[in-house]
């Protein structure tokens, strides 16, 4: 498999794994990990899907959190974090690690909104509590067709 059709493997796995999960370096240096919403799910977040069209080559994450949030804390003093996407029924998974960005952009915010997000944000998308963080991964690794892989972005 070449580079390409790896990347559209790892793409076609982004846009149908029901979660993602995002892991965060505790201060006492330690792995913390938790589900989030995979916002690359095409089906789940439709609105999205042309957010990340221009990203098929990067494999560029957005998430959506509280700025309350212990993983906004853990971020602020350690960026560097990995998401994982999987199905396990078909033995594919792929992790993604780099460093992730905060982001201060309300436009990204809007774009970003779902209805019914009133519930996590109940002053919308511009909700002090509503943050959104951006990952430009540097590697990926997973498992795929039988077989384990692995590629740095910054040189592909």
């Amino acid at each position: 498999m070449n580079t390409q059709e790896l990347k559209q493997a790892c793409i076609d796995l982004m846009e149908t794994a029901q979660v993602a999960y995002l892991t965060t370096i505790l201060p006492d240096g330690y792995p913390c990990t938790r589900a989030v919403f995979n916002l690359r799910n095409k089906q789940q977040f439709p609105n999205q899907a042309p957010l990340f069209a221009k990203h098929q080559d990067d494999l560029l994450i957005y998430i959506s959190t509280n700025t309350s949030s212990h993983k906004l804390e853990q971020i602020k003093a350690n960026a560097k974090v990995s998401v994982y996407y999987c199905k396990p029924e078909q033995f594919h998974g792929l992790m993604l690690s780099g460093d992730i960005e905060i982001m201060d952009d309300t436009t990204l915010r809007h774009a970003l909104w779902n209805e019914g997000w009133e519930r996590y944000y109940p002053g919308g998308p511009d909700d002090p509590d509503h943050t959104v963080l951006c990952l430009k991964p540097r590697s990926i690794q997973g498992w795929h067709e039988g077989s384990r892989f692995e590629l740095n972005l910054s040189e592909s």
